[in-house]
C-alpha cells in the first residue's frame, strides 16, 4: 500500500497573517517590499504614533472647516455675557413618554455678590435653551469657495447665545475662538516648518556638497544664529513688525521670523549626510551622466534620506506652534482680530482673570494636545524610518 504524499506549493502569506500568528514579516515578503511598505509595517506597530496621527488629522480637518464647526464668529462681542461660565450640552430630555433625543443647555441667571457687588452668572436649571444641529446662522465661505450659512450646532433662538466653553471678558464665545484658532496655530506651524526646511535642505546641501570656503561661510552663519539666545531674538524680531500692518501681513511676518530661526538644526544634519553621500556611486554616476548640481542634490541625494526628513518635519511642527503661542502670549506675535491659541491665552495672563474664569486656560490644553500628538507621530515616523530599527 502506497501513500500519495504531495508537496504543498510554496505560498507567501500576507503580512497581516503573520502578524495574526505572532510572527514578524518573512524574509521573502520583506525582500520584495518597498521602503514605504517597510516604514508602514513598522509605524503601525507604534500605538501612540497611530493615535497621534489620528489626532493630527482631526486637528487639520477642523482647521479646514472652522466656519462650519464654530457656532458663531470669534469677533462677536456680547457685553451682557461677560465671563459667562460654560454650559453643559444635554443630548437627551426626560419626557412623559421617556428619554428622547432633544439637545439643550441650561440658561443663565444673574446674581449679585453682596460683598464685592459683582455680577456673576449662575446656571439656571429651570431655564432651557434648545440646541439644533445643522442650523442656519452667520453666512460664510467654506474654504473660501462656497457660500453657506449652515453651522454644525448652535442655539435655535438667535437672541439666546450659547457658550459651551464659556465666554471671555468681552462676551466672546471661547469655543468658536478656539476652533478658529486651530486654523492659525496649526497652519503657522506647518507653513513655518516648510519654509525652514527649504532653507535647511538648500543651504545644508550646498554646504555639504561643495565644501571648502562655501561650507565654512555657511557653518559660521549657522553658529552665529545659534549663539543668539532664542527668546530675545524672537522678541526683537517680532517687535520690529509694525503695529499698523494688516493681520494677514503680520501672520506671514511671524511665519518668516520663526522660519528664519528654525532652519539651522536641519542644515547641520543635511550637511553631514551630504558629506557622506557625495562620494557614493549613485551620486558619481549622476554627475558623470551630465546632471547638474541642483538636479543631483534634489533628485538623487535628498530622496536617499527623505524618510528622515519627513520624521524631522513632523517633530519640528510642535516647536513652531509653541514659538507662535509664546510670542502671541507675550503680546509680540499675532494680535486681534487674528485668533490663535496664543492670542486666546493672553486673556489668562493675570491671576484675577484665571480666578474669575478658569476656562480661559482651555486653549493651553489645545496646545498640549496638538504638541503631544505631533511628537508621538514624529517619534513613530523616526523609528519607522530608521533602517537599523526593523
Amino acid at each position: 500500500m502506497t501513500m500519495d504524499v504531495r508537496t504543498p506549493s510554496p505560498t507567501i502569506a500576507r503580512p497581516e497573517e503573520y502578524e495574526d500568528r505572532g510572527f514578524e514579516h518573512t524574509e521573502s515578503s520583506v525582500s520584495v517590499a518597498s521602503q514605504w511598505q517597510l516604514m508602514w509595517w513598522k509605524f503601525r506597530k507604534h500605538k501612540l504614533a497611530m493615535a497621534g496621527g489620528v489626532v493630527t488629522i482631526l486637528l487639520y480637518l477642523i482647521a479646514l472647516s472652522v466656519e462650519f464647526l464654530a457656532p458663531s464668529s470669534p469677533g462677536v462681542i456680547r457685553a451682557d455675557y461677560t465671563w459667562a461660565p460654560p454650559q453643559g450640552l444635554h443630548l437627551f430630555r426626560q419626557t412623559e413618554s421617556g428619554r428622547v433625543f432633544d439637545p439643550y443647555v441650561n440658561g443663565y441667571k444673574v446674581e449679585i455678590d453682596p460683598v464685592a457687588l459683582k455680577r456673576t452668572f449662575v446656571i439656571d436649571e429651570e431655564k432651557i435653551v434648545d440646541i439644533g444641529f445643522f442650523i442656519n446662522g452667520e453666512p460664510y465661505k467654506l474654504l473660501g469657495l462656497w457660500e453657506m450659512d449652515i453651522h454644525l450646532l448652535g442655539s435655535t433662538d438667535v437672541d439666546l447665545p450659547v457658550y459651551f466653553l464659556g465666554a471671555d471678558r468681552m462676551g466672546r464665545d471661547l469655543l468658536s475662538s478656539l476652533i478658529y484658532g486651530t486654523r492659525i496655530s496649526m497652519s503657522i506651524g506647518l507653513v513655518g516648518v516648510v519654509l525652514s526646511f527649504f532653507l535647511g535642505i538648500t543651504l545644508g546641501g550646498i554646504s555639504g556638497f561643495y565644501g571648502g570656503a562655501i561650507d565654512n561661510l555657511i557653518q559660521r552663519v549657522i553658529e552665529f544664529i545659534r549663539s543668539i539666545p532664542t527668546i530675545p531674538l524672537w522678541m526683537g524680531l517680532a517687535a520690529a513688525v509694525p503695529t499698523d500692518w494688516p493681520p494677514l501681513r503680520v501672520y506671514f511676518a511671524i511665519t518668516i521670523i520663526l522660519s528664519f530661526i528654525g532652519w539651522t538644526g536641519l542644515a547641520r544634519v543635511v550637511r553631514g549626510r551630504f558629506l557622506s553621500l557625495r562620494t557614493e556611486d549613485f551620486v558619481m554616476a549622476a554627475r558623470l551622466d551630465g546632471a547638474n548640481e541642483w538636479t543631483t542634490i534634489w533628485r538623487h541625494m535628498v530622496p536617499s534620506f527623505f524618510s528622515h526628513i519627513i520624521a524631522s518635519l513632523t517633530l519640528s511642527i510642535p516647536g513652531m506652534i509653541l514659538a507662535e503661542t509664546s510670542l502671541s502670549f507675550l503680546g509680540l506675535g499675532l494680535r486681534r482680530p487674528v485668533v490663535s491659541w496664543g492670542v486666546l491665552l493672553q486673556e489668562a495672563q493675570n491671576i484675577r482673570s484665571v480666578a474669575t474664569a478658569p476656562w480661559l486656560l482651555i486653549p493651553g490644553l489645545a496646545v498640549l494636545v496638538a504638541v503631544l500628538a505631533l511628537n508621538f507621530l514624529g517619534d513613530g515616523l523616526r523609528d519607522a524610518a530608521d533602517p537599523y530599527n526593523r
